[in-house]
C-alpha cells in the first residue's frame, strides 16, 4: 500500500509512505521517483543491517528498530524490523513490512500539527524514533539481568539458567550491534549545512543507549563467567566429598579384601580374637584418617 502522508503543496515537500508493498508496488515507485534499482533491492531485503548510502543528490538509509517477537528470541529478524528511507531536499519514501505506531505518532507531531521544518527535519526524528524504540526493551533486559543476578548469587544450588542467559547475552550483541551501525547513520544526518536543534536530543539519546547496552553486555558477560566458576566450584566440592567418603572407604576395603580370601594357611582365622581384632584396626585406622583430614584442615 502506498500512502502520500505529505504532499507538496502544503509542506514544500513529499513523504510517501509504502507499507507491505509488492515488487511491482515497489517498482512502480521506483520509476516514478527515480530510485536507485540496487537500493530498491537492498529494501525488499528484511535481513538487512542499518547503513547509509549517498546516491548522488539524495541517500539511501536503512534503519531497524525494535520488535521482538518472543521472550527467546534473539536474531536481528526476531528482535528487530527493518525500515528502508530514500532521502532528498523533497522528497521522504519510507518503506516497511508492517504498520509502525511511532510513524503514526510522527505524522501527528509533524504532519497534521504542520510543525514540520522539511526533509531534513523529518529524517531526523525518524532516525530518532528508531533509536528511542531501543529504549523500553534496555529497561526489560536489565530487569533480566537482576534476575538472573539473584538466581546465581543467592540460590544454594546451581539454578539450570545456562539457557536464559545465553539468550540474553544474544539479544544484547545484536542490539548493540545495531546500535553501533546506527552511529554512522547519525554522522551523516547530522549535516552541518543543515542543522537542526532535535539532533543534539538525538546524539544525547545514541551516547545514553550505548553506555546502556555496553554496561549490559559486559555485566551479561561477567554473570556468565561468575555462573561457570559457581558450577565448577560446586562441582569440585561435590568431588571433594566423593574424595574423602573414598580415603576413608579404601583401607577399609583393602584389610577386608585380604581377610575376605579364605585362604586354608590363614591364621589370623583362626584366631580367637581374630574379628574384633580386625574390626578394632579398621576403627583404629578410621580414627587416625580422620585426625589426619581434621589437622590438615580438609574436613
Amino acid at each position: 500500500m502506498v500512502t502520500t502522508l505529505a504532499d507538496n503543496a502544503h509542506f514544500g515537500f513529499e513523504w510517501i509512505d509504502v507499507i507491505s508493498a509488492s515488487r511491482e508496488e515497489l517498482q512502480k515507485v521506483a520509476a516514478q521517483y527515480g530510485l536507485h534499482p540496487e537500493s530498491v533491492a537492498d529494501a525488499l531485503q528484511p535481513e538487512h543491517l542499518p547503513k547509509y548510502e549517498s546516491i548522488g543528490e539524495a541517500a539511501f538509509i536503512i534503519v531497524r528498530y525494535s520488535a521482538p517477537e518472543a521472550n527467546e528470541s534473539y536474531t536481528i529478524q526476531e528482535l528487530t524490523n527493518k525500515i528502508a528511507i530514500f532521502h532528498t531536499e523533497s522528497l521522504v519514501i519510507t518503506i516497511h513490512r508492517e504498520a509502525i505506531p511511532f510513524l503514526d505518532g510522527l505524522k501527528k507531531t509533524l504532519i497534521d500539527s504542520r510543525k514540520c521544518r522539511g526533509t531534513y527535519h523529518l529524517l531526523n526524528r525518524l532516525v530518532k524514533a528508531t533509536l528511542a524504540s531501543f529504549e523500553a526493551p534496555a529497561y526489560a533486559l536489565a530487569d533480566e539481568i537482576d534476575y538472573y543476578e539473584s538466581q546465581v548469587f543467592l540460590q544454594q544450588k546451581t539454578p539450570p539458567v545456562l539457557k536464559g542467559l545465553y539468550h540474553l547475552r544474544r539479544k544484547l550483541d545484536v542490539t548493540k550491534r545495531l546500535i553501533f551501525l546506527s552511529k554512522d547513520i547519525l554522522e551523516q544526518v547530522d549535516d552541518p549545512a543543515h542543522q537542526d536543534p532535535d539532533t543534539r536530543d538525538t546524539r544525547d539519546l545514541f551516547v545514553r543507549l550505548e553506555t546502556l547496552y555496553d554496561s549490559m553486555h559486559e555485566n551479561a558477560n561477567q554473570l556468565l563467567n561468575v555462573y561457570f566458576s559457581l558450577s565448577s566450584q560446586r562441582t569440585n566440592e561435590v568431588v571433594r566429598v566423593l574424595t574423602v567418603f573414598s580415603v576413608f572407604f579404601l583401607p577399609l576395603t583393602f584389610i577386608a579384601g585380604i581377610y575376605g580370601m579364605n585362604f586354608d594357611h590363614m591364621p589370623e582365622l583362626r584366631w580367637k580374637m581374630g574379628y574384633p581384632g580386625v574390626i578394632l584396626f579398621m576403627v583404629l585406622v578410621t580414627a587416625i584418617i580422620y585426625f589426619w583430614f581434621r589437622r590438615k584442615g580438609w574436613l
